[in-house]
């Protein structure tokens, strides 16, 4: 197991069961917190809608993936709707971490502890890379949007918030 990335110990594992060895190489570790998308795109240099943020939902009490690049919103009741759920709510702290193995700012798009169902918003395939956090706060990795989807195992869906 290759782990001298800087990516969560759990991350590096899954890189290494997918076959992504080598995306170990492409990590960047930052010395301050990329907890939030906009931390993560000052930190890289990208556009803000190049992060991709992977939330954890609850769906009448049962986590969900939401994969959302980083200048949008979900919107709760698409998630709603899009599920067939009674209710979604922000999944809480502990949840986040015991369904995906990390903690809120540092959760990847795949490689978590439990098999949940993954919505990926449309709004991601708009960029050639986007940026996604490899299991900590302060570490981010690329990949080509088409290929994280696939990889998270994610179901293509418009959930972003509509502005007006």
């Amino acid at each position: 197991m290759t782990t001298d990335s800087g990516a969560h110990p759990l991350f590096a594992e899954a890189l290494d069961a997918l076959g992504l060895g080598e995306l170990h190489t492409e990590i960047r570790r930052f010395p301050d917190a990329t907890r939030t998308a906009a931390e993560a795109a000052a930190a890289i240099g990208c556009e803000l809608s190049q992060i991709c943020k992977s939330l954890i939902f609850a769906a009448d009490g049962v986590p969900v993936l939401v994969l959302m690049d980083g200048a949008s919103r979900v919107d709760v009741e698409r998630v709603r709707q899009e599920l067939g759920a009674a209710k979604v709510t922000r999944a809480k702290a502990e949840v986040v971490r015991e369904t995906t193995g990390y903690a809120i700012g540092g959760v990847p798009p795949f490689g978590h502890r439990t098999r949940t169902r993954v919505l990926a918003d449309r709004s991601l395939l708009d960029h050639d890379l986007v940026w996604a956090a490899a299991g900590t706060p302060h570490t981010v990795f690329p990949m080509e949007p088409k290929t994280l989807i696939a990889h998270a195992g994610g179901t293509l869906v418009d959930v972003r918030e509509q502005t007006a």
